[in-house]
Protein backbone atom coordinates (compact mmCIF):
# COMPACT_ATOMS: atom_id res chain seq x y z
CA UNK A 1 0.00 0.00 0.00
CA UNK A 2 2.54 2.61 0.89
CA UNK A 3 4.36 1.89 -2.56
CA UNK A 4 1.41 2.55 -4.23
CA UNK A 5 0.58 5.82 -2.08
CA UNK A 6 3.76 6.43 -3.21
CA UNK A 7 3.56 6.59 -7.03
CA UNK A 8 -0.20 8.38 -6.64
CA UNK A 9 0.68 11.46 -4.22
CA UNK A 10 2.67 12.76 -7.01
CA UNK A 11 0.25 12.65 -9.24
CA UNK A 12 -2.34 13.87 -7.22
CA UNK A 13 -0.23 16.60 -6.14
CA UNK A 14 0.05 17.64 -9.35
CA UNK A 15 -3.65 17.16 -10.44
CA UNK A 16 -4.83 19.66 -7.82
CA UNK A 17 -2.38 22.31 -8.96
CA UNK A 18 -3.27 22.15 -12.32
CA UNK A 19 -7.10 20.47 -12.51
CA UNK A 20 -8.42 24.16 -13.64
CA UNK A 21 -5.79 23.73 -16.94
CA UNK A 22 -8.07 20.62 -18.13
CA UNK A 23 -11.48 22.48 -17.60
CA UNK A 24 -11.67 24.37 -20.62
CA UNK A 25 -10.56 21.65 -22.71
CA UNK A 26 -13.26 19.32 -21.17
CA UNK A 27 -16.03 22.18 -21.31
CA UNK A 28 -14.97 23.50 -24.74
CA UNK A 29 -16.95 21.50 -27.22
CA UNK A 30 -20.00 22.38 -24.56
CA UNK A 31 -19.49 25.75 -25.08
CA UNK A 32 -19.33 25.55 -28.93
CA UNK A 33 -22.67 23.67 -28.73
CA UNK A 34 -24.45 26.33 -26.54
CA UNK A 35 -23.18 29.11 -29.09
CA UNK A 36 -24.01 27.83 -31.83
CA UNK A 37 -27.50 27.02 -31.09
CA UNK A 38 -27.81 30.58 -29.26
CA UNK A 39 -26.64 32.10 -32.24
CA UNK A 40 -29.36 30.02 -34.69
CA UNK A 41 -32.07 30.54 -32.71
CA UNK A 42 -31.72 34.21 -32.62
CA UNK A 43 -31.18 33.83 -36.52
CA UNK A 44 -34.28 32.04 -36.78
CA UNK A 45 -36.64 34.96 -35.01
CA UNK A 46 -35.62 37.34 -38.24
CA UNK A 47 -36.20 34.28 -40.79
CA UNK A 48 -40.27 34.02 -40.37
CA UNK A 49 -41.72 31.53 -42.57
CA UNK A 50 -45.46 30.67 -43.76
CA UNK A 51 -47.67 27.28 -44.87
CA UNK A 52 -49.15 27.47 -47.78
CA UNK A 53 -51.83 25.53 -49.08
CA UNK A 54 -52.33 23.53 -52.23
CA UNK A 55 -54.88 23.01 -53.71
CA UNK A 56 -54.58 20.08 -56.70
CA UNK A 57 -56.40 20.80 -60.35
CA UNK A 58 -59.81 18.36 -61.71
CA UNK A 59 -56.85 16.90 -64.13
CA UNK A 60 -53.41 16.57 -64.18
CA UNK A 61 -51.83 15.52 -67.80
CA UNK A 62 -48.01 16.38 -66.72
CA UNK A 63 -45.62 12.95 -65.87
CA UNK A 64 -44.18 12.67 -62.68
CA UNK A 65 -41.11 13.87 -63.95
CA UNK A 66 -42.73 17.32 -63.86
CA UNK A 67 -42.26 17.23 -60.04
CA UNK A 68 -39.12 16.47 -60.35
CA UNK A 69 -38.52 19.63 -62.38
CA UNK A 70 -40.35 21.18 -59.19
CA UNK A 71 -37.96 20.03 -56.80
CA UNK A 72 -34.89 20.87 -58.78
CA UNK A 73 -36.61 24.42 -58.56
CA UNK A 74 -37.02 24.25 -55.08
CA UNK A 75 -33.16 22.93 -54.48
CA UNK A 76 -32.44 27.18 -55.39
CA UNK A 77 -32.85 27.38 -51.67
CA UNK A 78 -29.35 25.99 -51.49
CA UNK A 79 -27.34 28.92 -49.52
CA UNK A 80 -25.16 27.06 -47.45
CA UNK A 81 -23.19 30.12 -44.91
CA UNK A 82 -20.01 30.58 -45.27
CA UNK A 83 -17.67 30.78 -41.62
CA UNK A 84 -18.45 34.19 -40.09
CA UNK A 85 -22.39 33.90 -41.27
CA UNK A 86 -22.41 29.89 -38.77
CA UNK A 87 -20.68 30.96 -36.37
CA UNK A 88 -21.56 34.78 -35.63
CA UNK A 89 -24.38 35.51 -37.27
CA UNK A 90 -25.94 31.89 -36.53
CA UNK A 91 -27.07 31.71 -40.02
CA UNK A 92 -28.15 28.07 -40.93
CA UNK A 93 -29.25 26.33 -44.41
CA UNK A 94 -32.90 27.12 -44.56
CA UNK A 95 -34.75 23.79 -44.65
CA UNK A 96 -38.75 24.03 -46.27
CA UNK A 97 -41.44 21.66 -45.09
CA UNK A 98 -44.09 19.16 -47.23
CA UNK A 99 -46.89 18.01 -45.44
CA UNK A 100 -50.01 15.87 -46.11
CA UNK A 101 -52.74 16.03 -43.66
CA UNK A 102 -56.23 14.48 -43.14
CA UNK A 103 -58.51 16.29 -40.74
CA UNK A 104 -61.74 14.16 -39.70
CA UNK A 105 -60.70 12.87 -43.90
CA UNK A 106 -60.32 16.48 -45.58
CA UNK A 107 -57.03 16.28 -47.30
CA UNK A 108 -54.94 19.34 -47.53
CA UNK A 109 -51.62 19.60 -49.04
CA UNK A 110 -49.30 22.03 -47.58
CA UNK A 111 -45.85 24.05 -47.82
CA UNK A 112 -43.89 25.25 -44.86
CA UNK A 113 -41.32 27.88 -46.28
CA UNK A 114 -39.77 31.16 -45.36
CA UNK A 115 -42.09 34.26 -46.08
CA UNK A 116 -39.24 35.37 -48.70
CA UNK A 117 -38.59 32.50 -50.91
CA UNK A 118 -43.20 32.58 -50.97
CA UNK A 119 -42.09 33.42 -55.22
CA UNK A 120 -39.45 30.89 -55.40
CA UNK A 121 -41.86 28.21 -54.43
CA UNK A 122 -45.04 29.28 -56.17
CA UNK A 123 -43.34 29.84 -59.42
CA UNK A 124 -41.52 26.02 -59.05
CA UNK A 125 -44.71 24.34 -58.96
CA UNK A 126 -46.93 27.38 -61.73
CA UNK A 127 -43.59 26.33 -64.09
CA UNK A 128 -44.95 22.72 -64.33
CA UNK A 129 -48.86 23.01 -62.81
CA UNK A 130 -50.76 25.88 -63.65
CA UNK A 131 -53.59 25.06 -62.59
CA UNK A 132 -52.81 24.81 -58.91
CA UNK A 133 -54.11 27.25 -56.66
CA UNK A 134 -51.53 28.06 -53.93
CA UNK A 135 -52.95 30.50 -50.97
CA UNK A 136 -51.41 31.18 -47.40
CA UNK A 137 -53.27 29.31 -44.53
CA UNK A 138 -53.10 29.31 -40.75
CA UNK A 139 -51.36 26.53 -39.07
CA UNK A 140 -53.02 23.77 -38.65
CA UNK A 141 -51.01 22.25 -35.55
CA UNK A 142 -52.39 25.55 -33.44
CA UNK A 143 -56.33 23.94 -33.66
CA UNK A 144 -55.61 21.22 -31.52
CA UNK A 145 -54.98 21.47 -28.15
CA UNK A 146 -51.29 22.20 -27.20
CA UNK A 147 -51.03 20.06 -24.19
CA UNK A 148 -51.35 16.36 -26.07
CA UNK A 149 -51.80 13.84 -24.66
CA UNK A 150 -54.09 14.71 -21.94
CA UNK A 151 -57.34 13.42 -20.48
CA UNK A 152 -59.24 13.97 -23.91
CA UNK A 153 -56.95 13.52 -26.65
CA UNK A 154 -54.29 11.42 -27.65
CA UNK A 155 -51.59 10.78 -30.29
CA UNK A 156 -49.58 8.12 -31.78
CA UNK A 157 -46.16 8.68 -33.99
CA UNK A 158 -42.98 8.12 -35.38
CA UNK A 159 -39.99 9.34 -37.61
CA UNK A 160 -38.23 7.01 -40.10
CA UNK A 161 -35.46 5.82 -41.30
CA UNK A 162 -33.69 3.67 -43.70
CA UNK A 163 -32.69 0.24 -43.19
CA UNK A 164 -29.92 0.59 -45.53
CA UNK A 165 -27.38 3.29 -46.25
CA UNK A 166 -29.29 5.86 -47.49
CA UNK A 167 -27.27 6.11 -50.80
CA UNK A 168 -29.55 3.05 -51.55
CA UNK A 169 -32.54 4.18 -53.20
CA UNK A 170 -35.99 3.20 -52.34
CA UNK A 171 -38.31 1.77 -54.79
CA UNK A 172 -39.86 4.73 -57.13
CA UNK A 173 -42.29 6.28 -59.45
CA UNK A 174 -40.90 4.26 -62.28
CA UNK A 175 -41.16 0.77 -61.05
CA UNK A 176 -45.18 1.60 -60.37
CA UNK A 177 -46.04 1.63 -63.76
CA UNK A 178 -47.54 -1.03 -65.69
CA UNK A 179 -46.48 -2.88 -68.64
CA UNK A 180 -48.12 -1.21 -71.18
CA UNK A 181 -46.09 1.51 -72.47
CA UNK A 182 -49.01 3.56 -74.00
CA UNK A 183 -50.75 4.01 -70.83
CA UNK A 184 -51.20 7.48 -69.54
CA UNK A 185 -49.28 9.04 -66.78
CA UNK A 186 -52.28 9.36 -64.89
CA UNK A 187 -53.44 6.39 -65.32
CA UNK A 188 -50.34 4.52 -64.03
CA UNK A 189 -50.36 3.05 -60.44
CA UNK A 190 -49.82 6.35 -57.87
CA UNK A 191 -47.81 6.06 -55.10
CA UNK A 192 -49.99 8.83 -53.69
CA UNK A 193 -53.23 6.68 -53.87
CA UNK A 194 -53.06 4.73 -51.00
CA UNK A 195 -52.60 7.24 -48.69
CA UNK A 196 -54.61 9.34 -49.91
CA UNK A 197 -57.52 7.29 -49.43
CA UNK A 198 -56.51 5.87 -45.99
CA UNK A 199 -56.74 9.87 -45.08
CA UNK A 200 -60.22 10.02 -46.75
CA UNK A 201 -61.48 7.58 -44.35
CA UNK A 202 -60.01 9.75 -41.30
CA UNK A 203 -63.59 10.35 -38.66
CA UNK A 204 -64.52 13.29 -37.09
CA UNK A 205 -62.27 14.05 -33.93
CA UNK A 206 -59.28 12.42 -35.61
CA UNK A 207 -56.11 14.13 -38.00
CA UNK A 208 -53.27 12.15 -39.02
CA UNK A 209 -50.10 14.46 -40.29
CA UNK A 210 -47.40 13.44 -42.39
CA UNK A 211 -44.30 15.45 -43.07
CA UNK A 212 -41.43 15.43 -45.10
CA UNK A 213 -38.38 18.36 -44.02
CA UNK A 214 -35.63 18.97 -46.50
CA UNK A 215 -33.04 20.88 -47.44
CA UNK A 216 -30.34 21.21 -50.60
CA UNK A 217 -27.42 19.06 -50.19
CA UNK A 218 -23.93 18.67 -51.87
CA UNK A 219 -21.05 16.33 -51.61
CA UNK A 220 -19.46 19.12 -49.23
CA UNK A 221 -22.03 19.06 -46.38
CA UNK A 222 -22.88 15.36 -47.12
CA UNK A 223 -19.71 13.39 -48.26
CA UNK A 224 -22.79 11.09 -49.94
CA UNK A 225 -20.53 10.67 -53.55
CA UNK A 226 -17.62 9.05 -51.37
CA UNK A 227 -19.75 6.85 -49.98
CA UNK A 228 -21.24 5.54 -52.84
CA UNK A 229 -17.92 5.35 -54.32
CA UNK A 230 -16.68 2.97 -51.46
CA UNK A 231 -19.80 0.93 -51.34
CA UNK A 232 -19.73 0.30 -55.22
CA UNK A 233 -16.15 -1.27 -54.99
CA UNK A 234 -17.41 -3.29 -52.07
CA UNK A 235 -19.95 -4.48 -54.15
CA UNK A 236 -18.08 -5.25 -57.48
CA UNK A 237 -15.11 -6.54 -54.97
CA UNK A 238 -12.83 -3.64 -55.97
CA UNK A 239 -9.95 -2.87 -53.53
CA UNK A 240 -10.36 -0.14 -51.43
CA UNK A 241 -7.64 2.48 -52.54
CA UNK A 242 -7.89 3.85 -48.95
CA UNK A 243 -5.96 0.97 -48.01
CA UNK A 244 -3.34 0.27 -50.07
CA UNK A 245 -1.02 2.86 -48.27
CA UNK A 246 -1.04 0.43 -45.70
CA UNK A 247 0.15 -2.42 -47.71
CA UNK A 248 3.34 -0.54 -48.71
CA UNK A 249 4.97 -1.69 -45.23
CA UNK A 250 4.34 -5.48 -45.23
CA UNK A 251 5.40 -5.91 -49.24
CA UNK A 252 8.51 -3.74 -48.18
CA UNK A 253 9.31 -6.35 -45.50
CA UNK A 254 8.18 -9.22 -47.66
CA UNK A 255 10.69 -8.08 -50.11
CA UNK A 256 13.94 -7.64 -47.48
CA UNK A 257 13.14 -11.01 -45.74
CA UNK A 258 13.24 -12.39 -49.72
CA UNK A 259 16.88 -10.51 -50.19
CA UNK A 260 18.02 -11.76 -46.91
CA UNK A 261 17.18 -15.24 -46.37
CA UNK A 262 16.63 -16.24 -50.33
CA UNK A 263 13.62 -17.51 -49.55
CA UNK A 264 10.24 -17.18 -50.34
CA UNK A 265 7.55 -15.40 -47.72
CA UNK A 266 5.52 -17.63 -45.18
CA UNK A 267 2.40 -17.02 -46.84
CA UNK A 268 3.36 -17.12 -49.96
CA UNK A 269 1.53 -19.22 -52.48
CA UNK A 270 2.69 -20.41 -56.24
CA UNK A 271 -0.08 -18.91 -58.58
CA UNK A 272 -1.88 -21.45 -61.17
CA UNK A 273 -2.11 -20.71 -64.40
CA UNK A 274 -5.66 -19.11 -64.95
CA UNK A 275 -7.57 -17.97 -67.53
CA UNK A 276 -7.81 -14.66 -68.75
CA UNK A 277 -8.61 -12.05 -66.13
CA UNK A 278 -12.13 -10.55 -66.18
CA UNK A 279 -12.86 -7.01 -64.45
CA UNK A 280 -15.38 -7.18 -61.10
CA UNK A 281 -17.91 -5.69 -63.03
CA UNK A 282 -17.94 -8.77 -65.35
CA UNK A 283 -18.45 -11.33 -62.45
CA UNK A 284 -21.57 -9.86 -61.31
CA UNK A 285 -24.35 -11.38 -61.11
CA UNK A 286 -27.80 -9.36 -63.02
CA UNK A 287 -29.18 -8.52 -59.61
CA UNK A 288 -26.21 -7.27 -58.37
CA UNK A 289 -25.79 -4.82 -61.75
CA UNK A 290 -28.84 -4.17 -60.81
CA UNK A 291 -27.98 -2.90 -57.30
CA UNK A 292 -24.80 -0.91 -58.49
CA UNK A 293 -26.78 0.56 -61.09
CA UNK A 294 -29.73 2.09 -59.23
CA UNK A 295 -26.94 3.30 -56.36
CA UNK A 296 -25.22 5.13 -59.66
CA UNK A 297 -28.24 6.20 -61.01
CA UNK A 298 -29.72 7.92 -57.56
CA UNK A 299 -26.55 9.61 -56.79
CA UNK A 300 -26.71 11.27 -60.42
CA UNK A 301 -29.54 13.48 -59.31
CA UNK A 302 -29.70 16.43 -56.98
CA UNK A 303 -29.59 16.08 -53.59
CA UNK A 304 -31.53 16.77 -50.47
CA UNK A 305 -31.02 16.14 -47.00
CA UNK A 306 -34.05 15.63 -44.81
CA UNK A 307 -36.05 13.42 -42.71
CA UNK A 308 -40.04 11.91 -42.54
CA UNK A 309 -42.20 11.49 -39.60
CA UNK A 310 -46.25 11.14 -38.79
CA UNK A 311 -48.28 11.69 -36.35
CA UNK A 312 -51.94 10.15 -36.03
CA UNK A 313 -54.03 12.22 -32.96
CA UNK A 314 -57.21 12.52 -31.63
CA UNK A 315 -59.65 12.63 -29.19
CA UNK A 316 -59.53 9.22 -26.93
CA UNK A 317 -63.41 8.13 -27.60
CA UNK A 318 -62.45 8.16 -31.18
CA UNK A 319 -59.26 6.67 -31.41
CA UNK A 320 -59.26 3.75 -34.96
CA UNK A 321 -55.90 1.59 -34.82
CA UNK A 322 -56.42 1.00 -38.51
CA UNK A 323 -55.64 4.57 -39.02
CA UNK A 324 -51.94 3.47 -37.80
CA UNK A 325 -52.15 0.71 -40.45
CA UNK A 326 -52.78 3.04 -43.31
CA UNK A 327 -50.00 4.94 -43.03
CA UNK A 328 -47.59 2.10 -41.66
CA UNK A 329 -48.89 0.49 -45.35
CA UNK A 330 -47.94 3.77 -47.24
CA UNK A 331 -44.52 3.83 -46.58
CA UNK A 332 -43.98 -0.25 -47.30
CA UNK A 333 -45.02 0.71 -50.76
CA UNK A 334 -41.54 2.04 -50.81
CA UNK A 335 -39.92 -0.74 -49.66
CA UNK A 336 -37.60 -3.53 -51.68
CA UNK A 337 -35.68 -6.33 -50.66
CA UNK A 338 -32.75 -5.84 -52.78
CA UNK A 339 -32.17 -1.67 -52.34
CA UNK A 340 -33.97 0.24 -49.82
CA UNK A 341 -36.66 0.42 -46.83
CA UNK A 342 -38.36 2.34 -44.17
CA UNK A 343 -38.98 1.47 -41.03
CA UNK A 344 -39.79 3.51 -37.90
CA UNK A 345 -36.65 5.09 -35.63
CA UNK A 346 -36.93 3.68 -32.51
CA UNK A 347 -35.81 6.06 -30.56
CA UNK A 348 -39.09 8.43 -31.81
CA UNK A 349 -41.44 5.99 -31.39
CA UNK A 350 -44.09 6.75 -29.19
CA UNK A 351 -44.36 3.51 -27.84
CA UNK A 352 -41.77 2.18 -24.41
CA UNK A 353 -41.02 -1.53 -24.40
CA UNK A 354 -41.55 -2.66 -20.49
CA UNK A 355 -38.54 -5.39 -20.70
CA UNK A 356 -35.64 -2.56 -21.69
CA UNK A 357 -33.63 -1.09 -19.32
CA UNK A 358 -33.32 -4.18 -16.87
CA UNK A 359 -37.59 -3.67 -16.68
CA UNK A 360 -36.71 -0.24 -15.33
CA UNK A 361 -39.46 0.92 -17.74
CA UNK A 362 -42.32 -1.15 -15.82
CA UNK A 363 -41.39 1.71 -13.62
CA UNK A 364 -41.65 4.64 -15.32
CA UNK A 365 -43.24 3.55 -18.19
CA UNK A 366 -46.41 6.23 -18.28
CA UNK A 367 -43.89 9.45 -17.42
CA UNK A 368 -41.52 7.78 -20.78
CA UNK A 369 -44.86 7.74 -22.63
CA UNK A 370 -45.86 10.99 -22.00
CA UNK A 371 -43.16 12.69 -22.49
CA UNK A 372 -41.98 11.28 -25.74
CA UNK A 373 -45.32 12.11 -27.17
CA UNK A 374 -44.58 16.01 -26.03
CA UNK A 375 -41.54 16.28 -27.42
CA UNK A 376 -42.45 14.36 -30.73
CA UNK A 377 -45.09 16.72 -31.28
CA UNK A 378 -43.42 19.83 -30.31
CA UNK A 379 -40.94 18.43 -32.99
CA UNK A 380 -43.41 18.43 -35.43
CA UNK A 381 -45.05 21.72 -34.91
CA UNK A 382 -41.14 23.58 -34.92
CA UNK A 383 -40.32 21.40 -38.12
CA UNK A 384 -37.25 20.65 -36.70
CA UNK A 385 -35.52 16.66 -36.17
CA UNK A 386 -36.24 14.91 -33.11
CA UNK A 387 -32.81 15.46 -31.56
CA UNK A 388 -32.61 19.33 -32.01
CA UNK A 389 -30.18 21.00 -32.17
CA UNK A 390 -28.35 17.70 -31.54
CA UNK A 391 -27.23 16.10 -34.75
CA UNK A 392 -30.11 13.52 -35.81
CA UNK A 393 -31.56 10.53 -37.83
CA UNK A 394 -31.43 12.44 -41.25
CA UNK A 395 -30.66 10.43 -44.35
CA UNK A 396 -30.45 11.65 -48.50
CA UNK A 397 -33.23 11.76 -50.96
CA UNK A 398 -33.05 12.84 -54.23
CA UNK A 399 -35.38 14.32 -57.00
CA UNK A 400 -37.17 11.31 -58.28
CA UNK A 401 -37.46 9.27 -54.45
CA UNK A 402 -39.42 12.82 -53.54
CA UNK A 403 -40.93 13.18 -56.57
CA UNK A 404 -42.76 9.56 -56.10
CA UNK A 405 -44.02 10.60 -52.21
CA UNK A 406 -44.94 14.02 -52.98
CA UNK A 407 -46.67 15.06 -56.81
CA UNK A 408 -49.66 16.82 -57.97
CA UNK A 409 -52.49 14.61 -57.90
CA UNK A 410 -55.37 14.50 -60.36
CA UNK A 411 -59.09 12.78 -59.97
CA UNK A 412 -58.00 9.90 -62.78
CA UNK A 413 -55.29 8.88 -60.28
CA UNK A 414 -57.00 9.78 -57.14
CA UNK A 415 -60.39 9.96 -57.22
CA UNK A 416 -61.17 10.81 -53.31
CA UNK A 417 -63.21 13.11 -53.39
CA UNK A 418 -61.74 14.44 -50.03
CA UNK A 419 -58.72 15.56 -51.64
CA UNK A 420 -59.05 19.44 -51.48
CA UNK A 421 -59.22 20.80 -55.61
CA UNK A 422 -60.01 23.29 -57.74
CA UNK A 423 -62.50 23.08 -59.79
CA UNK A 424 -62.56 25.93 -62.32
CA UNK A 425 -59.95 26.39 -64.31
CA UNK A 426 -58.55 29.80 -64.24
CA UNK A 427 -58.17 32.06 -67.42
CA UNK A 428 -57.69 35.29 -69.16
CA UNK A 429 -60.51 37.29 -69.93
CA UNK A 430 -61.24 37.96 -73.38
CA UNK A 431 -59.38 40.58 -75.61
CA UNK A 432 -62.50 42.04 -76.55
CA UNK A 433 -64.47 42.48 -73.70
CA UNK A 434 -65.83 46.16 -72.76
CA UNK A 435 -63.72 47.86 -70.94
CA UNK A 436 -60.18 46.31 -71.92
Amino acid sequence: MEVFWAIISPIWAIFKAWWWVLLPIILWPRFLFMWIKWRQDAYAKIVPSMLLELKMPAEVDRPFRAMEQVFAGFWMLYDPPDWWEKWWEGKYQIAMAIEVISIGGDIHFYIRTPKALRNLIESSIYAQYPEVEITEAEDYTLKVPQDIPNKTWDMWGSDYEFIKPDIYPMKTYSRFFEESPAAKEEKRIDPLASLLEGLAKVEPGEQIWVQIRIKPVTNAENDYKDRTKKEVNKLVYRPDDSKNKARHFPLIKQALDVILTGQPPADFKEKKEEGPMLPPEMKLTPGEREIVGQIEQKISKVMFEGYIRFIILGERDKWHKANLKNILAFFANFNTENLNSFKPWSPSITKIHKHELFFLNILFHDRKLYLRKRKLFRKYQQRLWYNYPKPDKTFILNLEELATMFHIVGRAAVPSPMVQRVEAKKAEPPINLPGN
